[in-house]
């Protein structure tokens, strides 16, 4: 299975989720948990099993600020990550091989 393709805004054309993870590294993206935490922050880098590393991390629970971190890893199995731009377009999900 993949993610829907990520529409890209600016030309109207879409992305696979690794095109559109690409053009969003070192860019402000927000990771949400289905705990219902989610992480912002600057996307450092993924890899394929979707472990995130972000820097300049704040966590998020409930939209209040519980913490800022300098740095953070989100382990990929930690309830189906999803990637988001700050625009609103979802990057990828956990179940993108």
């Amino acid at each position: 299975d993949t993610a829907p393709a990520a529409s890209d805004l600016s030309t109207g054309s879409s992305k696979s989720p690794a095109e559109f993870l690409k053009a969003i590294k070192g860019k402000q993206v927000q990771v949400k948990l289905n705990s219902g935490v989610d992480y912002r922050g600057v996307l450092a880098c993924l890899d394929g099993y979707m472990n995130i590393a972000m820097e300049q991390t704040e966590e998020y629970v409930n939209g209040q600020l519980k913490n800022k971190y300098g740095d953070a890893f989100i382990r990929g199995n930690n309830g189906e990550p999803v990637v988001w731009d700050l625009e609103g377009n979802r990057a990828a999900s956990c179940s993108v091989q």
